[in-house]
């Protein structure tokens, strides 16, 4: 059965974006844009909320910028055919090869499961992966863990009332201070 996981940066306080919806402080890190290109390749589809959809939209013409060096350009060669599912409700029409989810995320994530296919089925956006979190859909989850305090914003982790225990599977350092955790939902 294909894994669900929901990968993401994240501050050292645990939000994806700071309390004014900016993730700067990601900042370029050739090191960390490679081990993404290295996740991307695991995936068999990815599953998005609208505000992610839109920022990776950037994706879907950034090969025709001259400018952009190698690994920008493997990048968008990987992402722009993978399959997405956007989940939005104020969105009519998604462009690449994306579709708007016909489901809820646990029905998406069911019918995905039932279908033959390869790679994993990645999650990205912080409510759209409190919801699959809520009904337990998570398999892993993987933190790319910046050194800064951004004090506030998009938490990486929903806020509900259960325990979910976690056994770490892998950790990378990176020359940045940026530090890769996987950790696997214990079940």
């Amino acid at each position: 059965m294909r894994s669900v996981t929901y990968s993401m940066n994240v501050s050292l306080d645990g939000y994806i974006v700071g309390p004014d919806g900016d993730f700067n402080w990601t900042g370029p890190d050739d090191d960390v844009f490679r081990f993404w290109i290295d996740e991307i390749r695991e995936v068999g589809v990815h599953l998005l909320g609208r505000r992610l959809y839109e920022t990776m939209l950037y994706w879907e013409t950034a090969d025709q910028d001259p400018s952009l060096d190698d690994s920008k350009l493997e990048w968008a060669a990987l992402w722009n055919p993978l399959p997405k599912v956007v989940f939005s409700t104020t969105l009519s029409s998604v462009q690449g090869n994306a579709r708007l989810a016909s489901g809820d995320v646990a029905e998406e994530i069911a019918r995905l499961r039932s279908e033959p296919g390869e790679g994993d089925i990645a999650i990205g956006g912080a409510t759209l992966a409190a919801q699959a979190a809520e009904a337990g859909l998570i398999d892993e989850y993987r933190t790319v863990v910046y050194p800064v305090l951004v004090g506030g914003g998009i938490p990486f982790f929903p806020r509900h009332e259960r325990r979910v225990d976690l056994a770490l599977v892998e950790t990378h350092t990176f020359g940045s201070g940026v530090v890769y955790l996987r950790h696997r939902v214990a079940r």
